[in-house]
């Protein structure tokens, strides 16, 4: 029988040599004409002005108009529910909102609270033809005629009736369920469309649409208002947004020359280089704490989102937005 210390000899140099094959593997994902094959991008935005200009909001100005209502009433000391939709205009430390008040910065937010089960009308429209093209044109209305509420209807109806059975996307967040949905039971009373004799056609754009009006059911959020201070001044609340946006801080004398010449390029147009980068790229990249992108080969490390979206760069006390992306040469 083998002795222990043999066995665990043993198990060591298979660990190793296991080890060994994972990581020259890991070097093949991605042959080397692949990495030369393409840049790395960054691209500078510059922004004027403060961070709160862009996020401590006037309530009294924005749309919808619960805005100001759900922040009224929070601050009263009551709850104030909205649902389906969120009380203010953005939630989370992504897109932060904030709103000023007798001289304090409040940060807008929502929680989820609970759920309603609802039925609403859906609105869909299916084209018959252009009325000068039709053998005989179905009894309609026109557009112009429509409520405003089932004009707004017609029109996010028709962007899917447009998109059915072509590759064209739609308007995010208008269009649902292939159609319009009534969300309140306001929009339902002042609709023509929903009436039981309502309208079976409808023209819209030089072309007649059949009406199809169906009940469904919908699950649907119930959002509480949170109104939290958090500042007492201009220059406290700028601090909190720098605090929660900001992804990266440099200065032009701790940049070399050539960094601050990467950087006037990037702001100009854009500046990218193929794998190996230089050494100045390199060290750019750092500073900006993008060490993943380092070995060229991002997309393989776990949990490392390689189009993260915009990003917030602090330079020499100006704000610039920033993106990373990789490009075909």
């Amino acid at each position: 029988m083998p002795s222990e210390t043999i066995t665990r000899r043993r198990l060591v140099a298979a660990g190793s040599a296991l080890l060994t094959t994972a990581i020259s593997g890991c070097s093949q994902l991605r042959p080397a004409s692949d990495t030369d094959a393409r840049q790395l991008v960054l691209s500078l935005s510059p922004l004027d002005g403060p961070l709160r200009e862009r996020y401590v909001v006037d309530l009294t100005e924005t749309r919808p108009p619960w805005d100001e209502a759900a922040f009224n009433t929070t601050l009263d000391g009551e709850e104030y529910t909205t649902q389906h939709h969120t009380p203010f205009v953005a939630r989370g430390d992504d897109t932060p909102t904030y709103a000023r008040r007798n001289g304090t910065y409040y940060h807008l937010d929502s929680l989820v609270v609970g759920e309603e089960t609802v039925t609403r009308p859906v609105l869909r429209l299916f084209e018959v033809g252009r009325p000068d093209e039709l053998e005989t044109v179905p009894d309609h209305v026109t557009h112009s005629s429509l409520p405003e509420v089932d004009q707004q209807a017609v029109q996010v109806a028709y962007f899917a009736a447009r998109a059915r059975g072509n590759t064209g996307g739609v308007p995010r967040g208008l269009v649902q369920r292939d159609g319009y949905v009534y969300r309140t039971d306001d929009t339902e009373v002042a609709s023509d469309l929903l009436e039981e004799a309502g309208p079976s056609h409808v023209e819209y754009r030089d072309a007649v649409y059949e009406v199809e009006v169906t009940r469904e059911t919908f699950h649907e959020a119930v959002y509480r208002a949170d109104v939290e201070p958090v500042a007492e001044s201009a220059s406290e609340v700028e601090t909190v947004l720098r605090a929660s946006l900001l992804d990266a801080r440099v200065t032009q004398e701790n940049l070399s020359q050539a960094e601050r010449e990467i950087l006037r390029q990037a702001t100009s147009e854009s500046y990218g280089e193929s794998h190996p980068y230089s050494a100045a790229f390199a060290s750019l990249l750092k500073k900006l704490g993008h060490w993943t992108y380092l070995d060229g080969n991002v997309e393989k490390d776990a949990g490392v989102e390689t189009d993260s979206g915009r990003r917030f760069l602090l330079y020499d006390e100006r704000y610039f937005t920033y993106g990373l992306r990789f490009a075909s040469e």
